[in-house]
């Protein structure tokens, strides 16, 4: 990790700095994580590191056990599925609540282009970013703040699976999205949500077969 500045915002740039180490797998989930050593590696007090650390755990991204310090979390098979499983439901859901304006559409669209040059490029981060914009207009076009406030929290907890599920279904995700986009474009709602439904289960089925074979849920890079 980069030791950081000392900005207004310091608590914030922790934050985003631990955040980044977990999700690129620089810090795997047999790492503990104290505030004292993180305080170190980022040149900073342990106060914004504690923040930090609360936050993150508020997320579902670490466990916090007393006297241990932090690690990064894993999920059972039974939590994959319930996550994947809201997802769908809110997902889908989305799907037939959403306007589709110009506007959306052609953001959608560009999200899809966006997402081949980004894979082709390899980047991980960007892409699990852009993958996370395309569902997220969908669910904020629905002008229902509840269902997005519901839809950001379930994202959050899933990000260490999207990670893990890089290598796993990242290739798929261009073709995915696009039968969404055009089903959409055609009106076709009934259709959007089953290729929606049909996209997330996939991913949902690689990640329980690749704990099968690995015995736990790794962050890709571990």
């Amino acid at each position: 990790m980069k030791k950081l500045t000392h900005p207004p915002n310091l608590t914030e740039m922790t934050y985003r700095s631990i955040k980044q180490s977990i999700l690129t797998g620089v810090v795997n989930r047999s790492f503990r994580l104290t505030e004292e050593y993180l305080a170190t590696q980022l040149g900073i007090s342990k106060s914004p590191v504690r923040e930090a650390l609360n936050r993150l755990e508020a997320e579902g991204l670490v466990r916090i056990e007393p006297r241990r310090g932090a690690s990064v979390r894993e999920f059972s098979a039974k939590e994959i599925r319930d996550l994947y499983d809201l997802r769908v439901v809110l997902e889908v859901h989305s799907i037939q609540m959403a306007a589709l304006t110009p506007e959306l559409l052609a953001e959608l669209a560009a999200s899809i282009a966006r997402t081949t040059q980004i894979l082709a490029e390899g980047d991980r981060v960007k892409h699990i970013e852009e993958d996370l914009r395309f569902h997220r207009m969908i669910a904020e076009a629905t002008d229902n703040e509840e269902l997005c406030r519901l839809f950001e929290n379930v994202q959050q907890k899933t990000l260490l699976c999207r990670y893990a599920s890089y290598e796993l279904s990242a290739t798929t995700s261009p073709l995915a999205h696009k039968r969404i986009y055009r089903a959409l474009k055609q009106d076709d709602r009934p259709g959007a949500q089953e290729a929606m439904k049909e996209h997330i289960e996939y991913v949902r089925d690689r990640l329980l077969k690749n704990r099968e074979a690995d015995g736990a849920l790794q962050v890709a890079g571990d």
